[in-house]
């Protein structure tokens, strides 16, 4: 399985478009992965904790001060122990923040204090998409080494029709094997042989 033996840290932002992270955590979890999922409390307005719970069997993280888990600093426990911090759908609030090094919620602490690599796949109206100072924190981040998955155009909440509608779960999951693996075989020489050829000498020698 593609994910087998891999800790990945799912974000659910405050976006109507967070129940689709539902079968992207279940098509982890069944790709052989151990999934953590941390919500904003906006989160929490669009999608119940314990529908992930159910999906991961593993508690999922809103406040950053819970009492009711094992004493651990919670936001360094899982930026350490994640191989990959997915964050879908992220809103233009939660992308301003990490790219400004602001971590005010158990997200984006987790964020700045990770060293895993990022995947952000961002959803919202199209203006706010479009929106100068939105594109300008993205292309800060992607300049410091986080990935991106673009929205496409599609019918977004709003009722309008535009950029912004969140990409498609196979898309994510493909850009984050992509992610996971491709580093696997930077700085090695590799010999790739499909075995040896033949070809006839004449109709009765090959």
């Amino acid at each position: 399985m593609p994910f087998s033996d891999k800790n990945i840290v799912v974000g659910v932002t405050g976006c109507v478009a967070a129940y689709r992270t539902c079968q992207l955590v279940a098509d982890l979890v069944g790709m052989g992965a151990d999934v953590d999922v941390i919500m904003t409390k906006n989160a929490t307005e669009f999608i119940m904790p314990q529908t992930f719970e159910s999906l991961t069997h593993n508690p999922v993280t809103v406040d950053t001060f819970n009492r009711n888990k094992k004493w651990e600093v919670g936001h360094v426990s899982l930026a350490q122990k994640a191989d990959l911090i997915m964050i879908v759908p992220c809103t233009a609030n939660v992308v301003g923040k990490i790219a400004n090094g602001i971590a005010d919620d158990m997200l984006t602490t987790t964020v700045i204090a990770t060293k895993a690599p990022v995947l952000i796949a961002p959803a919202m109206n199209t203006n706010m998409y479009t929106n100068t100072v939105f594109q300008e924190n993205v292309a800060k981040l992607k300049n410091t080494g986080f990935y991106f998955v673009n929205p496409i155009e599609g019918r977004l909440a709003c009722g309008a029709v535009g950029m912004g509608h969140i990409a498609d779960e196979q898309v994510i999951l493909d850009e984050a094997k992509n992610i996971l693996f491709e580093g696997n075989l930077k700085g090695k020489t590799v010999l790739v042989t499909a075995g040896a050829t033949e070809e006839p000498i004449d109709s009765v020698r090959g």
